[in-house]
């Protein structure tokens, strides 16, 4: 049995893969412990894994901290530079802590502290990518969210995306500084940019998300293993009433916006609700717990409005599903070979919607642009059947292959298994 010490910061879409990792190491023995944000200790507790809490710190119940954060242009120097390098020393000295004794680190994008704390102490380390944005390939360079014109830009080939990488590198190096301070007092060496090689481990590095959504390019580093995504559909079961809804009639549309865009909704839900009324289909609107999250008024006994119900159980009996495309919501939608509307806000959301896009299985929506009728024009043409419902059910069959957490264990085991055969 090995101790592994799991790494992870940000939503219930980043907590819920480390959390399906930690769960399939416990099931093969091993002693799996998630260090993460104090908030999610009770949650991870519960499952029966081991936690500590790592700063900064996150109320995903923080509306203000969410329409701060997701601002399309400023929300990532916000993340960054606001947040989480300002707190780079509390946080190493919390995953210090949790990583005392451990055979095997696993780090997050995100969690700049992990990689200097497996480095200083000696421990191995596995590193995680949970979706194709954070590569940043100029091969396959991504659709950078808020900047004008970013998808005719990354299509302008290698030589163009080659120098925006460097743009975007050279930016935000600066943001970087606290941990590159932390790491030169620690007498490390310079491994590179936190946001790019620097994060990434020579051991290995698993890309936890579904495999059609990128393919390996040149400039990726060395030993990627693409898993394809890992689910834990958390702990709430399907709720009575929304089981009965959907048993009472055709299935509907299901609108969510994930576990991040929720905190700042707008209008959407609004619209929402109004679109599937202009449609005449079915709707289930996901409208999360937030305080002071409006439920709107059920405009027809066709439209149910429901705070949470899991992904997994809820996608395969939509018609279409219309999210955010975060990397959980959009792998659980590709998963139930159903069509897609997609309403991307911030990070990594608008790489995965292009990605979605052009694989023909959705349409896509500026969230400035979804008003009800807008909607329903799209939902029209996603109902009927045609090339999108085709296509989804088809690329589901690729998906439903993907050994997820198994395959990204393997590799870890792996790691161990040479770790203890090296004298």
């Amino acid at each position: 049995m090995a101790r592994v010490v799991l790494t992870t910061w940000g939503s219930y879409g980043d907590l819920f893969p480390i959390v399906g990792l930690a769960l399939e190491l416990k099931r093969r023995g091993h002693d799996a412990t998630v260090a993460t944000c104090a908030f999610y200790g009770e949650l991870v507790t519960g499952l029966g894994l081991g936690f500590h809490p790592v700063p900064p710190d996150i109320d995903p119940s923080d509306r203000q901290m969410f329409e701060w954060l997701l601002d399309a242009r400023r929300g990532p120097d916000r993340l960054l530079r606001g947040l989480l390098a300002p707190a780079i020393e509390e946080s190493y000295a919390a995953t210090e802590a949790a990583a005392r004794g451990a055979d095997l680190i696993v780090s997050h994008p995100v969690t700049f502290a992990a990689p200097l704390v497996a480095r200083k102490l000696g421990i191995p380390f596995v590193s995680t990518v949970l979706a194709p944005i954070l590569f940043f390939s100029r091969y396959d360079f991504p659709v950078l969210p808020g900047i004008p014109g970013a998808v005719f830009l990354k299509e302008r080939g290698p030589f163009v995306c080659g120098i925006l990488r460097s743009l975007v590198r050279a930016i935000s190096r600066h943001g970087m500084a606290p941990v590159d301070r932390l790491r030169d007092r620690l007498g490390l060496p310079d491994a590179g940019h936190p946001l790019f090689e620097g994060q990434f481990s020579p051991l290995g590095t698993l890309a936890l998300f579904p495999t059609v959504l990128a393919e390996p390019q040149p400039d990726w580093p060395v030993n990627v293993v693409r898993t394809g995504f890992v689910s834990y559909n958390g702990p709430d079961p399907m709720p009575q009433p929304l089981l009965d809804f959907l048993d009472a009639g055709p299935p509907p549309v299901t609108f969510t916006l994930g576990t991040s865009a929720v905190g700042a909704p707008g209008d959407f839900f609004r619209e929402a609700a109004a679109a599937c009324v202009e449609v005449g289909c079915r709707g289930v609107l996901l409208v999360g717990r937030l305080p002071g999250n409006e439920r709107p008024p059920a405009p027809a006994e066709g439209v149910m409005a429901i705070d949470y119900a899991p992904h997994a159980a809820l996608f395969p009996r939509s018609a279409v599903i219309v999210h955010q495309a975060g990397m959980g919501t959009t792998s659980q939608a590709l998963r139930a070979g159903k069509p897609q509307l997609i309403v991307p806000h911030a990070h990594d959301q608008p790489d995965n919607a292009y990605r979605v896009n052009q694989m023909g299985v959705a349409r896509v929506c500026s969230p400035t642009r979804f008003r009800s009728a807008r909607v329903a024009s799209h939902l029209r043409d996603l109902l009927a059947e045609g090339p999108h419902r085709i296509r989804a059910e088809a690329l589901a069959r690729t998906v439903k292959m993907d050994r997820g957490a198994e395959a990204a264990v393997d590799k870890l085991e792996e790691v161990l298994r040479n770790r203890k055969e090296t004298p």
